[in-house]
Formats: C-alpha cells, sequence, structure tokens
C-alpha cells in the first residue's frame, strides 16, 4: 500500500509532560483518522519515552534538545522538520473528543486566513479567553486592578476575527508561516502568539477562531503561581510593548481612532 503525503504537521513539545503527550497522541490516532498526519514531537527536556513509536498509524519524528529552549525556537525548529502544507501548533495539554481540523482546514482557505484557531474550552466545558485584542500598558493595569474582566470577543456560530489567538493550538498554511518567518525567537516563553498574530495583521492577514471545530485545554497558569514563569511573562510583555509590531499597530489604531 501507498504511503499517503502528510497533509498536515502537528508540532507538540514536551517539557516533562510525557504523560500528556500520550494521551494526545491517542487522541489524535482515535479522532483524526481520515488525514494523513505527521507528528512532530520535541523533547525540551531529557524523558524517556512511555510509548513506542510503532504504536501509532501516523510517523513520529522526535527532537531531543541538547539544551532546553524557548517556545518559538523550539516551533520554527519543528517547522523546519515538517513537510505538510499545513502546520498545527498545539500543547501537550490540549485534548480531543473531535477531528478538529476539516472546520479548521476550510476556515483558513475560506479568506485571507493567516492562522485560525477552535474554540477552546476548559474540563468544565466553559469556554477559555483564547481569542483577544492587543494588549495595552493600560489594559494589563486595568486587568491587574481587577476592573477588566470577562471576554474581549462574543463568541457564537459564526467565524471570529480576533487581533490575537492562544499559542496553545493554532494551525497555518506552511507558506504563510515560512514567509512570516515564524516564531520570534527573542521571545522565550509567552507573548511568541501575539508577536505573531501582529505581524500576521500588519502583511494584511486575518486571525480567525472557528467555534465550529473545538478543543478542551487543561491549563496550568504557570505564571500564576512560578516566579521563573512570572519573570519570563513579564519579559516577554515588555519586549512586546517596545516592539516595532505593536508599536506601528498602537499608531495606527491611535490615528484611525481620531476624530
Amino acid at each position: 500500500m501507498e504511503k499517503r503525503a502528510a497533509e498536515i504537521s502537528i508540532s507538540i513539545i514536551s517539557h516533562g509532560h510525557l504523560h500528556l503527550v500520550n494521551g494526545l497522541l491517542n487522541d489524535i490516532g482515535t479522532h483524526c483518522q481520515t488525514l494523513a498526519i505527521e507528528l512532530i514531537l520535541t523533547l525540551n527536556l531529557d524523558e524517556a519515552l512511555p510509548f513506542k513509536q510503532a504504536d501509532f498509524s501516523f510517523p513520529i519524528i522526535i527532537i531531543r534538545n541538547a539544551a532546553p529552549k524557548g517556545f518559538g525556537a523550539n516551533q520554527n525548529q519543528a517547522f523546519a522538520k515538517s513537510s505538510a502544507p499545513y502546520f498545527c501548533v498545539m500543547n501537550p495539554d490540549v485534548q480531543l473528543n473531535e477531528n478538529p481540523f476539516p472546520e479548521l482546514m476550510n476556515c483558513l482557505n475560506g479568506a485571507k486566513v493567516g492562522v485560525v484557531a477552535p474554540l477552546v474550552v476548559n474540563q468544565n466545558g466553559e469556554m477559555e479567553d483564547s481569542a483577544r485584542r492587543f494588549p495595552t500598558p493600560l489594559k494589563i493595569l486595568c486587568k491587574a486592578a481587577g476592573s477588566c474582566k470577562g471576554s474581549d470577543y462574543k463568541v457564537n456560530n459564526e467565524v471570529v476575527y480576533p487581533d490575537w489567538v492562544g499559542g496553545m493550538f493554532m494551525l497555518f498554511r506552511r507558506e504563510v508561516f515560512e514567509a512570516l518567518g515564524g516564531f520570534d525567537e527573542r521571545y522565550f516563553l509567552y507573548y511568541e502568539d501575539v508577536d505573531l498574530c501582529a505581524r500576521l495583521r500588519l502583511q494584511g492577514y486575518e486571525v480567525a477562531l472557528c467555534p465550529d471545530a473545538k478543543v478542551i485545554h487543561h491549563a496550568h497558569r504557570s505564571s500564576h503561581t512560578s516566579l521563573k514563569f512570572m519573570k519570563w511573562h513579564l519579559t516577554s510583555m515588555a519586549r512586546f510593548f517596545c516592539s516595532p509590531p505593536f508599536l506601528k499597530i498602537f499608531w495606527q489604531r491611535l490615528v484611525k481612532s481620531k476624530p
């Protein structure tokens, strides 16, 4: 039987999360059988595989880092190993109860969309705030004070075009990700997704959330409890607010808002 060329390359990074990865690989094998998938698994820390690559119906490419890399560097490294026309970034703490890809691919090809994300819900079925407006220093202060609550966008049954979508699950056309240069590797962790969506928008692409595709996210929120992760979060936030993409978008919207 002739081997099918991969339609989607899925990149997953493990930081000691192979117990979660194992469950996610089983989800992909169960629900995505109609697609030819190749999976690139990056071990950012030294871990022993709790499964055999031959246990799954799709090929798994293993990358073992000699030293830990940041989120963007790992994803760009995985992209360089991939071959499919679609490239998917997926967190190991994502759970699939259905195949989200047909709806996502349809949405991605329906307009000048640079990246598409599914509706993300938590374990209780409640929608996560994974589609947002671009942050600003004022908005961050407002949230820190507890005054800015709730979602930035109302999500029903229609496709939503937010400023940015969270990096726990993003699907790109290969040529778009490549032309953009992938993620900015100067961000070690956090805000890579915000920066990439900002650069997409400056290139004239839309960012889309497709509510017909749904995934479950078992979020850890490490920056809320770890000083190391909080430092990375604050450093990335400051980098974004000083970056050309943010300043260009902020200026464009400031000018547009003037009477």
